[in-house]
């Protein structure tokens, strides 16, 4: 029998996934200077295609890829109105969160006749766990690994990918470049738009992978609900890590394990006087969100984020 903090140790990594992510994928769109609080929009489009592609295509890693693919493509809506034709950022991410809710509710009943929910998918297509013989005998940490999803150590995965995009590339360089100065980059012959739109897109394809994670990772269904806030507390992680793959993950990861420890005491029965409010309970992370928030102090933005770039004509 798991002990509460074994429980909770995986119910922090479970619900760390989304968030981080998701904020991962915010902090490319927002360090090349365009801010997204469409993340939301985002993720729910992602869990929705990662049910109907794996019920269509019958693989949940195929649905995966649809996910990615769904997340992407309303970025890239988000990126042709803030980059291209020079949009207000916060109404189109608005717009995006509204097109995502009525995108999804529209097809689920189109698809399953149901509006704002799909059919369960059956159990051999959710993503599957990895089980590593003998791990349960570790202490704490062990309940955990002996059964846990695949997307769990992709969370882990994108974090060293992500810090070494960022940090270590050609195209993490022009990015931030992007977000900090953008008519240094211009003058160095990358375009700021192209750069610009890229940076967006891999937020969506994030986001949607983390959608992705609610509906054929932790759940097996999509319900219209299921992301309940998840994309705008990823972007208070994205803020609270200081925009950058370490913090991101280490705001992401406490945000987690508050989702987790409100889970866990709605479950346990030392907790059974708190049945008449647990909705105060469910508050826990977006109290603590609001707390964190309130008592940044360091966290400094992109100098260039929000601000739209005319390209400088040469002589």
């Amino acid at each position: 029998m798991a002990t509460p903090i074994e429980i909770l140790f995986l119910l922090s990594l479970q619900m760390s996934v989304p968030l981080v992510l998701t904020a991962l994928g915010g902090m490319f769109s927002e360090r090349s200077g365009v801010v997204n609080i469409g993340l939301e929009g985002m993720m729910l489009i992602g869990a929705f295609m990662a049910v109907w592609v794996t019920d269509m295509a019958r693989s949940p890693w195929i649905g995966l890829i649809g996910a990615a693919i769904g997340g992407g493509a309303l970025a890239f809506v988000h990126a042709v109105i803030c980059v291209k034709y020079k949009g207000n950022h916060i109404v189109s991410g608005a717009g995006l969160i509204l097109i995502g809710a009525g995108l999804t509710e529209f097809g689920s009943k189109a698809i399953w006749g149901h509006k704002g929910y799909s059919d369960p998918l059956p159990s051999f297509l959710v993503l599957p766990k990895i089980e590593i013989p003998g791990a349960e005998n570790i202490p704490v940490v062990g309940y955990a690994l002996s059964s846990m999803s695949p997307m769990i150590y992709l969370m882990f995965l994108m974090v060293i990918i992500c810090w070494y995009v960022m940090y270590r590339t050609p195209f993490g360089l022009r990015l931030r470049a992007a977000g900090e100065d953008p008519s240094t980059l211009d003058a160095a012959g990358v375009s700021v738009e192209q750069t610009r739109m890229i940076g967006v897109v891999i937020s969506g394809v994030m986001a949607g992978l983390g959608g992705a994670y609610l509906s054929i990772g932790y759940n097996s269904a999509f319900g219209s609900g299921m992301t309940a806030g998840r994309g705008f507390i990823s972007l208070a992680a994205l803020i609270f890590g200081n925009w950058t793959p370490i913090g991101c993950a280490l705001a992401g990861m406490f945000f987690g394990f508050l989702y987790g420890l409100g889970i866990l005491i709605e479950g346990l029965e030392q907790f059974a006087f708190l049945d008449p409010y647990t909705e105060f309970v469910a508050m826990i992370p977006y109290v603590f969100v609001i707390v964190a928030l309130a008592g940044i102090r360091r966290s400094v933005p992109p100098k260039s984020i929000g601000v739209p770039y005319e390209k400088e004509k040469r002589a």
